[in-house]
């Protein structure tokens, strides 16, 4: 058997007034999975927890993002998570000093390892 890249979804979450990286990075995470319905286990045989997820979430400050809180929003699936650095803040123009609006970004990568046509037995 081998482990096959099948989806890759992508969604962006936002921090408005919290100053949250986590909340953005979990609302980019609901963006991205809110888009659709897909029974991609099961056409192939498996079951939804047989799903290998990877996730990467961008944001500014990678380090402030809690990846157990991330990988919390997935119903089912072996989930990794990690953060690196990109996304955007944007500094409050009127308040310098208060928390920033915060942009993530995840890419969520969806495989399973199943033996495809042509594999050998």
């Amino acid at each position: 058997m081998t482990i096959y890249p099948m989806l890759l979804e992508l969604g962006t979450g936002t921090a408005l007034r919290s100053g949250s990286y986590t909340k953005a990075a979990q609302r980019a995470v609901q963006n991205a999975l809110w888009h659709n319905s897909i029974s991609l286990a099961e056409v192939f045989g498996a079951q939804k927890s047989d799903m290998i997820v990877d996730v990467e979430i961008a944001c500014a400050r990678p380090d402030a993002v809690d990846l157990a809180a991330v990988r919390a929003e997935f119903p089912y699936g072996t989930i990794s998570a990690r953060a690196v650095a990109g996304g955007l803040d944007i500094p409050k123009p009127d308040a310098p000093e208060a928390a920033p609006t915060i942009i993530a970004h995840a890419a969520i990568k969806v495989s399973l390892n199943i033996t495809a046509k042509g594999d050998a037995a």
